[in-house]
């Protein structure tokens, strides 16, 4: 057993970092993807637990993103070191490949074995540390091909979900024009169309490794033109190496060229990133600030910043640090010859911006990092079981790293894990914050896979709503893709409440739809309330009323003993005014919310005491008629004339009412309702009659006794009678009769309140004729010229 220190020695030894002046000058922020390796290599062979008599150790080649390139450097990988053949190399060193087919570098692990000194079987695998295009992801049943990233289609999934719960759905999609673009939307195209969301423009980026070419830059022209224009807000990004720096070329074209700010809502894959190569100086990564994007699950690795805090540029070890740093740091070494600033190797880390380099574990070097212990935990596996075959080890790795997270392969030898989402917040010095703000797990019981905290989101400052939608349904137009269609407003009382929707729907009873008919806003009650200025106004004038009435009934009650009081029977008299004030009064029962006593006592209340009051008036004429034809010599008339025709008159008048009252509250009485539809915003709270019939019983009676009244006080005006009240009386009645011939078609007519209102005004109003025109004349008299309440002064005035 070798001792910790032993192992550390070793480790050192078998550190091969090929020196690569183009990688960096590309990409020098995926210096720390070495680095993840670095330290996780470290990390394992510092282990006394996992290979404890292992050494591991690795090889890097540059792939300079050229397939020519990454195929020489594969079959360096698996040849001698200073020949490249097409075969393995079998020897001492045993090793493995490990490596990203994909952009950046390439490399392998290889161990030394001691194990009785003999050698054990050569093995060779290989494991991405990103999602793989769907060609090379297709991979056989006896592939060794491992992907340290979950399944590509769970993006494709989260993409959706995340576009449907900030319900974009008019948007667009950024590509590069080469398969994996078209690849790209054609998966993507497929599972938008199924959730409703339109795909309303695909822009391709040409790629080229210059940008000299003048009919590239012509392109770039046009498309950055087409973007400043379009009324697209939401893109989606297939955010690959070259689709991000032709993006931000775009963006920069967009701005020399004085268009319309760019400024949308970036939605971007998880191979977004910023980075800061010589030539992208001018690039403003403000463009993106407040953009989504999804990246591969990472958590914090403890040990990894301090790791990076203790780099030495001037490490013979390393030899990728020393490029790394005159490229971050903008300076060049003691031993190059250039007029640039010195690096003295005192420069911080933490001072650079992020798209330089990030002090914080990026998911890409997480994936690396869980690399390297699924090979370090595959090769604990087998030795342990005197294994010749590392596959079945590393297809059925499962164990929790240092971050306290599971790491194990599906059936398709793919990461068994999520996506989070990031939200962008750039600043005007290149650097940015990383802020997650949602998580994508396909584990997660179905409801709660996907989470986002909007909350937290920090949009660009030109954020609003996103994408052309219909604030009411659609209408297809015949012979278009599914997402053309024209926006129709929704019929009356209708709404849609949510864009883009193909057919509306009704709100409540108790709603009503608002003006941009988007949103249902409750009803409110609708009735005669005391708070009300109309109710107040009324409620006022019937007390004014009453009081008026009390005090004529006063004015009479003291004068009780003057001619004029108790001509044409004072008691008649009397109950004229007790009803009259009666009637004023019962006309405070209709204002306030309609109950069940209320309306019960409205109408029928209503009713009788009307009635007394009109039949008294008609007994009033009555008896003037009957004193005139009495007084005539052998008239047999004399007998009726006295109080008790008027009082039977009365009683007998106001039992009919009383009778048609007490039928229609035992039949179909009256009952507090609401009424829902009269009124577009309002709930009308009302007393339903109940039966309609009895209801214009009562009115047709009242009208019946008043119409009597009337025509017997018309042909009794000019009777020769000392104390004739018939020329009053008939105008009283032709005031009342004007009221309510009037009132039937203003009820009819009016809703709501303002059918209460209008049956208020009739009541007092008529009431108002009554008390004015016969009582007015004799209180001015009382009040005014009592010279004149006298039975000589009325004879002298009669004759």
């Amino acid at each position: 057993m070798r001792s910790v220190q032993q192992k550390q020695d070793r480790s050192r030894k078998t550190h091969h970092m090929h020196n690569s002046s183009i990688f960096f000058s590309a990409v020098p922020k995926n210096y720390q993807h070495v680095l993840s390796l670095v330290f996780a290599v470290n990390e394992v062979n510092e282990n006394p637990n996992i290979l404890s008599n292992i050494t591991l150790g690795f090889q890097i080649y540059d792939s300079y993103c050229d397939a020519k390139m990454t195929y020489q450097n594969t079959l360096n990988l698996i040849s001698h070191h200073r020949k490249t053949i097409p075969n393995y190399k079998c020897g001492k060193e045993r090793s493995m490949f490990f490596g990203r087919l994909k952009q950046i570098f390439l490399a392998y692990l290889f161990i030394k074995l001691k194990n009785n000194n003999k050698t054990t079987l050569f093995f060779q695998h290989s494991i991405t540390y990103s999602s793989l295009t769907p060609a090379v992801s297709k991979k056989d049943p006896i592939s060794s091909l491992y992907q340290m990233a979950p399944s590509e289609e769970h993006q494709y999934t989260g993409i959706v979900q995340l576009l449907l719960y900030f319900q974009w759905k008019w948007v667009g999609i950024f590509v590069t024009a080469d398969d994996k673009g078209e690849t790209f939307v054609k998966k993507l195209t497929s599972q938008l169309s199924q959730n409703g969301i339109c795909i309303a423009v695909t822009e391709r980026m040409v790629t080229n490794r210059g940008f000299d070419d003048t009919g590239l830059i012509e392109k770039c022209q046009n498309m950055a033109e087409s973007l400043s224009k379009t009324n697209v807000n939401v893109f989606v990004v297939n955010a690959d190496k070259n689709t991000k720096t032709g993006l931000q070329w775009l963006l920069l074209i967009g701005r020399m060229m004085s268009m319309s700010p760019i400024n949308k809502v970036w939605v971007m894959t998880a191979d977004w990133d910023f980075s800061s190569e010589p030539y992208h100086k001018d690039l403003d990564i403000q463009n993106f600030h407040g953009a989504l994007s999804f990246a591969i699950h990472s958590s914090e690795v403890k040990g990894f910043h301090p790791f990076l805090l203790n780099l030495n540029p001037h490490s013979e070890a390393d030899g990728f640090i020393r490029l790394f740093w005159q490229q971050a740091f903008g300076c060049q070494f003691l031993d190059v010859e250039t007029e640039e600033e010195f690096c003295t190797g005192e420069e911080k880390l933490e001072s650079l911006p992020g798209a330089f380099f990030e002090m914080q574990m990026t998911s890409q070097s997480y994936s690396i990092y869980n690399a390297v212990y699924a090979v370090a935990h595959a090769l604990h596996a087998m030795l342990k079981k005197d294994g010749k075959e590392l596959q079945p080890f590393l297809r059925n790795i499962l164990f929790n790293n240092s971050a306290g997270d599971t790491v194990f392969f599906n059936e398709k030898r793919e990461l068994e894990g999520g996506f989070d989402i990031i939200n962008w917040v750039t600043f005007p010095n290149k650097s940015f914050l990383r802020v997650k703000v949602g998580k994508l797990d396909p584990q997660a019981p179905l409801g709660s896979d996907f989470s986002i905290d909007e909350k937290i989101i920090t949009w660009h400052q030109s954020f609003n709503q996103v994408g052309p939608s219909c604030s009411y349904s659609r209408q297809r137009k015949e012979g278009e893709p599914f997402c053309c269609y024209d926006c129709t407003p929704c019929p009356e009382g209708n709404i849609s409440n949510q864009t883009d929707m193909d057919n509306c729907f009704q709100c409540q009873e108790d709603q009503y739809p608002n003006q941009e008919r988007n949103h249902c806003i409750s009803k409110k009650e609708n009735f005669l309330s005391y708070e009300s200025p109309l109710g107040i106004s009324l409620a006022l004038l019937a007390l004014a009323f009453s009081a008026t009435t009390a005090l004529v009934f006063g004015i009479f009650i003291k004068h009780q003993n003057t001619p004029i009081v108790k001509a044409n029977n004072r008691n008649l008299t009397y109950t004229l005014l007790i009803s009259l004030l009666l009637c004023f009064l019962c006309s405070l029962l209709f204002i306030g919310r309609p109950q069940l006593l209320t309306c019960n006592l409205r109408q029928t209340a209503f009713g009788i005491i009307f009635s007394v009051a009109v039949s008294s008036v008609l007994a009033k004429t009555l008896t003037v008629v009957l004193a005139f034809m009495a007084t005539k010599p052998g008239s047999k008339m004399r007998k009726w004339v006295g109080t008790r025709f008027s009082t039977s008159i009365v009683l007998g008048c106001a039992s009919i009412q009383a009778s048609i009252c007490i039928v229609w509250l035992c039949t179909d009485p009256p009952f507090p309702d609401l009424d829902m539809h009269s009124l577009p915003e309002e709930v009308i709270v009302e007393c339903n009659e109940g039966s309609a019939n009895m209801f214009y019983s009562v009115l047709g009676y009242m009208g019946l006794l008043a119409l009597v009244s009337f025509v017997v006080a018309f042909f009794a005006r000019k009777l020769p009678d000392t104390f004739n009240e018939a020329k009053f009386i008939t105008f009283s009645m032709l005031v009342f009769c004007s009221v309510w011939l009037s009132f039937v078609p203003s009820y009819l007519s009016t809703k709501g309140k303002y059918i209460v209102a209008v049956e208020i005004f009739s009541i007092l109003a008529s009431s108002a004729g009554i008390l004015g025109c016969i009582f007015s004349p004799k209180c001015y008299i009382i009040v005014f010229k009592p010279e004149l309440n006298s039975k000589e002064q009325l004879k002298k005035r009669n004759n």
